[in-house]
């Protein structure tokens, strides 16, 4: 007989009904979440970051404010979530010239019953797609990828780290 190393999915109920999670027993505790993604363009778009001459102005600036709204707004995106209050989002741009790619990565923060794991990852896909917006009129083929949670902490899960991370 072999056992699943897979934990049971706590968005469905005995029924196989999805709900909301029930944290109201659970102790509120500092839970940090890190992830991070990558998009990849022609090297003249890249440029085009890179120098601050994009025709709509600072891409790395207004993807930064797009990706700490869109952790804010998490739980109006994503069904299931809990509404967080965020006690703090940082995000962090790389411009990687040899790959002409740009990587983000977002560190979401609360002190809560639930983690910031989501908000994180919907952080760093919508600072993607702000790239990808701001830049499109270049470049109709950037890709977007490698997006994943990277490490989290706090909860009674514990410490997290991504292989490779």
């Amino acid at each position: 007989m072999t056992q699943s190393l897979t934990p049971p999915l706590t968005h469905f109920d005995a029924q196989g009904q999805a709900h909301m999670v029930d944290v109201a027993a659970k102790p509120d505790t500092h839970r940090v979440a890190r992830a991070g993604g990558t998009i990849r363009m022609q090297p003249a778009t890249w440029a085009l970051i890179a120098h601050g001459s994009a025709k709509k102005g600072d891409v790395i600036g207004i993807a930064r404010i797009a990706a700490i709204q869109a952790a804010k707004r998490t739980a109006e995106l994503i069904p299931l979530c809990h509404p967080l209050p965020l006690t703090r989002v940082a995000v962090d741009f790389t411009l990687d010239e040899a790959a002409s790619a740009v990587h983000v990565v977002v560190q979401a923060e609360t002190v809560g019953r639930t983690g910031v794991e989501m908000e994180a990852l919907t952080a760093v896909q919508v600072a993607l797609l702000t790239i990808y917006d701001m830049c499109k009129a270049a470049d109709r083929g950037m890709v977007m990828g490698e997006i994943r949670l990277l490490e989290k902490s706090g909860g009674k899960s514990g410490h997290w780290v991504a292989d490779g991370a």
